[in-house]
């Protein structure tokens, strides 16, 4: 008598295999070429583009002031340059203001510099004995071990200086130069001064016309990179200057907000001309991540010239740091959100770039620049990788994160993405929208050859810890009017939570008591981690299941299963399409050991055409076809609510949102 021939528990790998890595494409070739060109073109342009940018953000800047004045009823043109003229005010009240400070501070200079003298005389007497001393042991001890006595060493030292001959000085002539032209003189001493201010001229005339043509720049930039699609255009648009007049006026509150703080800290504390560092801390507070140190340099040094101690040194050192620390960790991340759309990495990133770039206008004008660079990857195609390298939005969605770390071997990270996904969803959720998911993913990949058979073992073997290191959550989602609307929860999840709370107290103990649930694997190598998360999810509602391998249920034993008190035996399959043959044959297996359960076929996707067409649903054989985990929790929990497993063997209805 020939032996049984056991059908195999996954899918024989076939002769199809990945294709090798090609040349790199022209275009990707290309886009390196214009990459390098555009750096270069920024690196030696910046004397003009470094002022063209700074009118057009200041443009961004003012331009909700410009649309103020225009609700008042003032033309176009006047509201412009009233809008300039105030910035221009604003420019120079602050450059008096500095400069009254500062002529203040001159006369005390003097003596501040005597106190500091001072103090740092006391310091060295009093550090530097207890350092001449180690100095002088160290110095000893060296000797010693070079067997040079300091007697000796002192001879050497005289017999060196002797031995020297004596070096005549060089005499030094000096001479009156010619005395310089006119145009000399002028060059030297307006230099300085005049480059600053035709800088500043520049880009207050260019902030004037870009108000005054905003809305034909846009045009002219929608018809430049956008004309044959106007929606996306105007989006990027759109977005892009909310986002940076949002950041612009939101970092100016925060600043000026900084500013008075320290102000009046300074004030209270005794360190004078407290309006001084109040603004330029304010002004410097701009620059990213070094702005309130470099700020803060020159305060402490005038308090340590000022107090008798080192008392309001440290307490002026103690108000920059609180100050800067609460507002750039509590306040920036509350009232900045997520306007820049930027990732912390981006920003320390573009900071490097804009600054080796332009120095430190640059490093001014990096978060900005970098949100405008953002803002085009996110809405043009091709631009794409600027919004995925710099952007604050994840690179992977929960269900290509799981897969990836699925063929990294990795489920503790998995398992710590999905805790973070379980925070406001249920465990049905996560299963159904991210682990079937990413199951499908690698079956796709397992057909076109991408995944070996050790791969699979392995990537089932990290399935089913996973699956039992989420054993311990409650399949439920956060509490209806909390983390679950936030969430996006529909009203209809709340409802059916409830529904599954009312059931689990209307279910017969029987259920729980023997195994009235079969969670039977598909052929695939992946379909015993579905039936076994089903398994786990119908345990968890108060329904005890028994999870059967594929090769349990084949033709040579399925007579040895055990199928004692079974009312429902449910199928699970990753991805399988249409009405597979040997589907078929499983269900009729099914039927001829369970003639009296119902058979549960689950799918896992709504776009089957099987769960559409009846007729082939009725030719399969089987009394229910579900597209996810939760609708084949509620046919067993319809089952169960009918009464023990001995009453619910008759074939029940398909849930409705699989026909």
């Amino acid at each position: 008598m020939a032996e049984p021939v056991l059908e195999p528990a996954g899918p024989v790998p076939g002769p199809t295999s990945v294709p090798p890595a090609g040349r790199p494409a022209p275009s990707a070739l290309t886009g390196i070429v214009v990459a390098v060109v555009v750096v270069a073109a920024l690196y030696f342009a910046s004397e003009v583009l470094i002022p063209i940018t700074l009118a057009v953000l200041l443009s961004f800047v003012l331009s909700p002031l410009m649309e103020l004045l225009r609700r008042i009823w003032i033309p176009r043109v006047p509201a412009a340059l009233l809008s300039v003229v105030f910035a221009i005010g604003i420019i120079i009240a602050l450059g008096g203001m500095i400069g009254t400070q500062i002529a203040g501070l001159a006369g005390q200079v003097p003596q501040y510099q005597y106190t500091i003298e001072k103090k740092i005389n006391s310091l060295q007497r009093l550090i530097g004995d207890e350092l001449a001393s180690r100095i002088s042991f160290i110095t000893s001890r060296l000797q010693s071990i070079g067997g040079l006595t300091p007697t000796k060493s002192n001879q050497a030292a005289q017999e060196a200086t002797q031995s020297k001959p004596e070096e005549k000085p060089v005499p030094v002539v000096i001479t009156e130069s010619q005395a310089s032209s006119a145009i000399g003189f002028g060059e030297r001493i307006l230099g300085p001064v005049l480059h600053p201010l035709a800088t500043l001229g520049i880009i207050l005339v260019v902030a004037i016309f870009t108000l005054l043509q905003k809305e034909d720049l846009r045009d002219r930039l929608i018809r430049l990179f956008g004309a044959n699609d106007l929606h996306r255009a105007t989006l990027a648009m759109d977005d892009a200057g909310r986002r940076l007049s949002r950041y612009f006026l939101t970092q100016l509150c925060v600043n000026c907000s900084f500013g008075v703080i320290i102000g009046a800290g300074l004030f209270v504390i005794g360190v004078p001309s407290p309006v001084l560092w109040g603004i330029l801390g304010a002004l410097l507070r701009f620059v990213p991540y070094i702005g309130s140190y470099i700020a803060a340099a020159l305060p402490v040094m005038l308090a340590a010239a000022v107090g008798t101690g080192w008392s309001m040194a440290l307490w002026t050192a103690v108000l920059f740091i609180v100050t800067d620390t609460i507002i750039g960790q509590a306040v920036e991340p509350m009232v900045y959100g997520h306007s820049t759309g930027l990732s912390p990495f981006s920003v320390i990133v573009a900071a490097i770039f804009w600054a080796w770039i332009w120095g430190p206008i640059g490093l001014i004008l990096s978060t900005p620049l970098t949100v405008c660079l953002v803002v085009l990857g996110r809405h043009v195609e091709w631009l794409e990788f600027l919004e995925v390298l710099l952007g604050d939005r994840p690179a992977l969605t929960p269900v290509e994160n799981f897969y990836q770390r699925l063929l990294a071997g990795d489920p503790n990270e998995a398992e710590e993405h999905a805790e973070r996904f379980l925070a406001d969803h249920s465990l049905t959720d996560y299963y159904d929208e991210v682990a079937l998911e990413g199951l499908r993913l690698a079956s796709a990949d397992a057909k076109r050859g991408a995944l070996s058979a050790a791969r699979l073992e392995a990537m089932r073997d990290s399935i089913t810890e996973l699956v039992q290191d989420l054993s311990d959550h409650a399949d439920e989602g956060p509490e209806p009017g909390h983390e679950g609307e936030a969430a996006g929860h529909h009203p209809f999840q709340r409802m059916l939570a409830h529904k599954h709370e009312t059931a689990e107290t209307n279910i017969d103990p029987e259920w729980w008591e023997g195994t009235p649930v079969l969670c039977i694997a598909g052929r695939g190598a992946l379909d015993e981690a579905a039936a076994a998360m089903l398994q786990q999810l119908l345990g968890k509602h108060r329904i005890r299941a028994r999870l059967v391998p594929y090769r349990m249920a084949s033709q040579s034993v399925i007579d040895s299963l055990d199928t004692s008190g079974v009312a429902i035996a449910c199928i699970a399959n990753v991805d399988i399409t249409g009405s597979p043959v040997h589907l078929r044959t499983l269900i009729r297996r099914l039927r001829g050991r369970l003639p009296e359960a119902s058979i549960l076929v689950g799918f896992w996707s709504p776009n089957d055409p099987l769960l559409r067409d009846r007729g082939a649903r009725t030719q399969m054989g089987a009394d229910i076809f579900v597209a996810s985990l939760r609708e084949a929790e509620e046919a067993c929990l319809a089952a169960a609510r009918a009464g023990p497993p001995t009453m619910a063997r008759p074939r029940i209805a398909a849930v409705p949102a699989a026909q």
